[in-house]
């Protein structure tokens, strides 16, 4: 799947099958399903599931708790959009 393919299933009901628990995390994200997001990328325990976390709380514009998420993923606090930081997790967790 490439990142059109991910973008296009959000229109859908269900979420794909094959997605990864990053991507699944991502695609709830992408459906503005912020709890189911959370519920998903707090059960990672890897510097990738701390990242999308980190993202899920500047999202929710929890600033101090998304800072100590990106420090745990070894990432800067972004200076870009939530919009351009979704889709650059997207990208990242598809290769």
């Amino acid at each position: 799947m490439d990142f059109q393919g991910f973008k296009q299933s959000l229109e859908d009901r269900s979420m794909p099958d094959e997605l990864t628990r990053y991507l699944q995390a991502l695609w709830y994200a992408g459906k503005n399903n912020w709890e189911q997001a959370h519920l998903i990328a707090q059960d990672i325990d890897d510097a990738g599931g701390s990242w999308i976390h980190a993202y899920l709380h500047r999202w929710e514009g929890d600033k101090w708790n998304a800072g100590y998420w990106y420090r745990k993923a070894d990432r800067a606090f972004p200076d870009y959009s939530l919009e351009k930081e979704w889709e650059i997790l997207v990208k990242h967790f598809l290769r």
